[in-house]
């Protein structure tokens, strides 16, 4: 797949209960969920990565990794109706959100 000229939106996510296989998962529900935003090109849900080297930060519980063709349709998807839905179903479940948004230079 070619990322030339997209948006990229990556969100690390640290659960306020880490240990509970319950919040991960409904973390990882809701993001299923809010996959269908039709402005989100390609989307990826993952965990931390079983590597360790010094410049690895795996201290995070999930990460969602979304392109979109535009900022513009980035900016449609911070106000689409099913992402303000995730954030007030699942903003109890985490301690801590990072995001790194980045674009083709």
């Amino acid at each position: 797949m070619e990322l030339k000229n997209n948006f990229i939106h990556h969100v690390y996510f640290w659960l306020k209960n880490p240990s509970s296989k319950e919040d991960l998962n409904a973390l990882i529900s809701g993001l299923e969920k809010l996959s269908a935003v039709p402005q989100i090109k390609l989307h990826h849900i993952g965990l931390p990565a079983d590597t360790n080297r010094d410049v690895i930060d795996s201290s995070y519980a999930v990460s969602w990794l979304n392109v979109f063709e535009t900022a513009e349709d980035q900016d449609i998807y911070q106000t689409h109706p099913m992402h303000l839905q995730f954030i007030e179903e699942c903003k109890h479940l985490w301690e801590r959100v990072i995001v790194y948004d980045s674009v083709q230079y």
